[in-house]
């Protein structure tokens, strides 16, 4: 009977210990994405996939974190961040030195440039100087605003949205006369939908893009090992193939990138 219950009291230890351990390996990881940004973060069939998407989610394979997805506007993402309700987000988020005095970074896993697009009917409008005086749209918060005042200062007017879909959409009916963007996302949404947009002039900034992380020991947990995987992703190609996945580009290198204004 004795050794009945030391059998049974070892094995119930045994599986509270393989218990326990499963539950510390399952580390969860709450990541941010609009699912409304094609082709970086967008919903297909009901599931969230993009190219920022999945860099993010095979970063954390890899580190065996299982992502719990939030969706929000852009706005709203980094508010959560802020908040710490998330821990970071996957939705092209601009390195600046603004958003570097709040957060961490990884190392740019992409390189943007800031475009601006109007509707093909519009002629006048050859270069950048063209539009003048004119309405542009962009989304609210995200970085290529604060590009398009850096660049124009107050010679335009900037009308801001929640979504793309809404700014694309307004410029599509000419209720303004262009819409900034990155452009390999201006380019992948052109050809995908067949939209009858065309850049006007030249990039006005290429931007590195990486992953945000809150100033604190979490955060700096995450970002180191976010880091080290990012380089891997780099060496062994697997950041080239998602981007050319999804962009039929390479915007993982910054020489390319510039090269190709």
């Amino acid at each position: 009977m004795k050794t009945k219950l030391v059998l049974s009291s070892l094995l119930l230890t045994t599986l509270m210990g393989c218990s326990g351990q499963k539950e510390s390996e399952e580390r969860v990881i709450k990541i941010g994405a609009t699912g409304t940004s094609y082709p970086s973060a967008f919903k297909q069939d009901g599931k969230l996939v993009g190219f920022d998407v999945e860099v993010a989610e095979t970063v954390a394979k890899k580190l065996n974190y299982k992502v719990e997805w939030v969706n929000s506007d852009f706005s709203g993402l980094m508010g959560q961040l802020e908040a710490k309700k998330i821990d970071t987000v996957a939705n092209v988020v601009a390195i600046t030195p603004e958003r570097e005095q709040k957060y961490l970074f990884t190392q740019p896993y992409a390189f943007y440039s800031t475009r601006i697009v109007t509707h093909q009917d519009n002629t006048q409008f050859k270069d950048l100087a063209d539009l003048k005086n004119k309405t542009i749209a962009g989304v609210l918060g995200s970085n290529n605003i604060n590009v398009l005042k850096d660049t124009f200062g107050d010679s335009v007017k900037i009308r801001t949205y929640e979504t793309r879909d809404i700014a694309s959409n307004d410029v599509i009916a000419k209720r303004v006369e262009g819409y900034v963007n990155s452009g390999p996302i201006l380019s992948a949404e052109i050809k995908s939908k067949n939209l009858p947009l065309r850049f006007v002039g030249q990039p006005l900034k290429i931007q590195n893009v990486g992953f945000p992380f809150n100033k604190d020991e979490k955060g700096q947990k995450l970002q180191a090992e976010f880091e080290q995987e990012l380089k891997t992703l780099q060496q062994d190609g697997s950041l080239k193939a998602l981007s050319e996945k999804y962009f039929g580009e390479d915007i993982t290198d910054q020489a390319a990138v510039q090269n190709s204004k």
